[in-house]
């Protein structure tokens, strides 16, 4: 990974975005260091007026003893017309893309509650401000398990336990709502999944020979980072101004996946192909675009549910 050298900050500031943000500690201290930066960003959704909205951050122990970062958006003026849950994507945070940025769905929070609904959001353990090894999924159900304890807690809180409640997922964020449903399909009136992970394109998945390679070294260094891939932020944003912004987001994890997180990702997108038939079209309402690391054909199966 090459650090990107920020224009206007001080060698002080610069070296702690380019310190080793493997450890919780490290990505609060950048966060809460290069925070001004971020907010200079010349982009619409970063300075759109917000004043309506009363936003809230907090840190909670989660059953397995790992702190929580969470996020919250809600309308001031009336009560809200529905809960709004939402998963982030792979290597992401729920601060920088949620509060917005870059394209049309970035800024989704502050859009969807300044449209009269709750939106709550969390990072994962071992992404953005929660606690965990950076990047480290040791296990996809139990990351969708705490995403499910999380929004419990949300949803059984008085002001909201009576509201319709809907899951918002994006990239990986759409594979662990997709999740959340299968394992609670009577829990959630429905969800939107953008671009969700629910296969890896063919290009980027690694062969049948090298996926047996990769089982086997993943049991003796789970957590190192050596599954080759292509630059996810060169696939995502087509546009050199907005790839240049998306460094900004310096707490995300920009590096090789870790070896168990690679296979945890490939393991998940085969079980939601071969479980696509449980999920119920009544509930859920599917809203998806293509990108290159999400498989079309597997986003039509399931629109077509």
């Amino acid at each position: 990974m090459v650090n990107v050298k920020f224009p206007g900050i001080s060698e002080e500031l610069q070296k702690i975005v380019d310190g080793d943000m493997d450890f919780v500690a490290a990505r609060r201290t950048a966060r809460e260091a290069f925070k001004d930066k971020q907010l200079s960003i010349d982009h619409i959704l970063f300075k759109m007026p917000h004043e309506a909205l009363a936003t809230e951050e907090s840190y909670k122990v989660n059953s397995r003893g790992l702190e929580i970062f969470s996020k919250s958006w809600l309308p001031k003026t009336n009560p809200p017309k529905a809960l709004v849950c939402v998963c982030h994507g792979y290597g992401d945070t729920c601060t920088f893309f949620l509060e917005g940025m870059l394209l049309p769905k970035r800024g989704v929070a502050r859009k969807i509650a300044s449209s009269g609904y709750a939106v709550f959001a969390m990072d994962y353990p071992g992404f953005g401000l929660s606690e965990g090894l950076h990047g480290f999924i040791s296990s996809f159900d139990q990351l969708v398990d705490d995403v499910i304890e999380h929004y419990l807690k949300v949803k059984e809180n008085p002001h909201l336990r009576s509201l319709p409640s809907f899951l918002y997922g994006e990239s990986m964020g759409g594979a662990v709502a997709l999740k959340v449903h299968l394992k609670q399909p009577s829990a959630w009136s429905g969800a939107v999944l953008v671009a969700p992970m629910c296969k890896i394109a063919d290009e980027m998945a690694p062969s049948w020979a090298l996926t047996r390679i990769l089982i086997g070294v993943a049991k003796l260094l789970p957590k190192h980072k050596l599954v080759p891939q292509n630059n996810l932020a060169d696939m995502a944003f087509r546009d050199s101004k907005k790839k240049e912004q998306a460094a900004y987001n310096v707490i995300s994890y920009k590096h090789k996946p870790r070896l168990r997180t690679a296979l945890e990702l490939l393991n998940t997108t085969r079980e939601i192909e071969q479980e696509m038939g449980k999920v119920c079209s009544n509930s859920c309402k599917i809203t998806f675009n293509i990108s290159e690391y999400n498989m079309p054909t597997c986003i039509q199966k399931l629109f077509r549910l």
